[in-house]
């Protein structure tokens, strides 16, 4: 094949996004019960049980269909937040290429990336991540997402429904940070291959590994953003949990830096492999359009 016929044909700008969007809903079908208890940890001061014991026991106890309540929240803000999240990451790939006067992608280049992307996905998913959170608490008294969003701003305006919106800015700041930073470099190391079957086991892997270096960076960061957002305001009463970094010390201080890590079994079990079936969905579905959309090379 010449020079001139090997690059990859350019795709429209929609679909980069879509194919986040169906990474993201088919991962979240995959994984959701996990994210049940991680929640459920890291909403309990103290030792927390196993994550095998609370799924089981949620299943025993509460009914089998309560392993995907608060479903209906992150499936309906997981197209939107995976979109932004592929499609910032694209956009902030080209831009900072762009100020750096090159044509490649560097590690230092891919966790700015990274970063800058998570920011962006964060101000998408805040109001939907504290739906999931109230509805997850096992103390809840919401009867479902629109409950939620009805008492919420009832007793603290449409702001409300941003409560904790730094600490999701900070989670999700360092886990794409980690996920495409690590990505970046564990492709640079994994054998190249041509077969369709090789591309899907490296991305798998990169992505898996990328998932779980993201996670460790983030845990502490979601642990007080479940706790900040777990709360409802009392009128007159200063929150416990309220600033992030604050919140880290305070947790720390108080239940010890083990505590920060509440959830981590769970959250890795879902992010770690759920990372590479994102980005193998995700792939995949870019092939998928190439075939589709004609010729692959130009």
């Amino acid at each position: 094949m010449s020079s001139q016929t090997t690059n990859p044909k350019p795709l429209p700008g929609w679909s980069m996004p879509l194919a986040g969007a169906v990474g993201g809903v088919v991962e979240i079908l995959t994984m959701y019960p996990t994210d049940i208890a991680k929640t459920r940890m890291q909403l309990e001061a103290g030792k927390s049980q196993g994550m095998v014991k609370i799924l089981s026991d949620i299943a025993r106890k509460e009914g089998f269909a309560r392993l995907y309540r608060g479903l209906a929240a992150p499936l309906t803000m997981e197209a939107p937040k995976r979109a932004v999240k592929f499609a910032a990451n694209d956009y902030w790939g080209k831009t900072y290429k762009y100020m750096a006067g090159t044509t490649e992608m560097t590690q230092a280049l891919s966790l700015a990336t990274g970063c800058t992307a998570g920011a962006t996905e964060s101000f998408v998913v805040t109001p939907f991540e504290l739906i999931k959170i109230r509805l997850q608490d096992k103390t809840s008294t919401f009867k479902g997402p629109l409950d939620v969003i009805k008492r919420t701003i009832q007793s603290d305006g449409l702001l409300g429904m941003y409560a904790g919106m730094e600490a999701t800015f900070w989670r999700h700041f360092w886990w794409n940070g980690g996920y495409f930073g690590v990505i970046f470099q564990i492709r640079s190391h994994l054998p190249k291959t041509e077969t369709n079957s090789g591309k899907l086991l490296n991305n798998f892997t990169a992505g898996t590994i990328g998932g779980l270096c993201g996670t460790v960076l983030n845990t502490p960061f979601d642990v007080v953003k479940s706790r900040i957002q777990g709360t409802v305001k009392v009128p007159g009463v200063v929150p416990k949990y309220n600033w992030t970094y604050p919140s880290l010390i305070l947790v720390a201080r108080e239940e010890g830096i083990k505590s920060l890590f509440k959830g981590f079994i769970p959250k890795a079990t879902r992010l770690g492999p759920g990372g590479g079936i994102l980005l193998l969905v995700v792939d995949f579905t870019i092939n998928q359009m190439r075939k589709i959309m004609g010729p692959p090379y130009v």
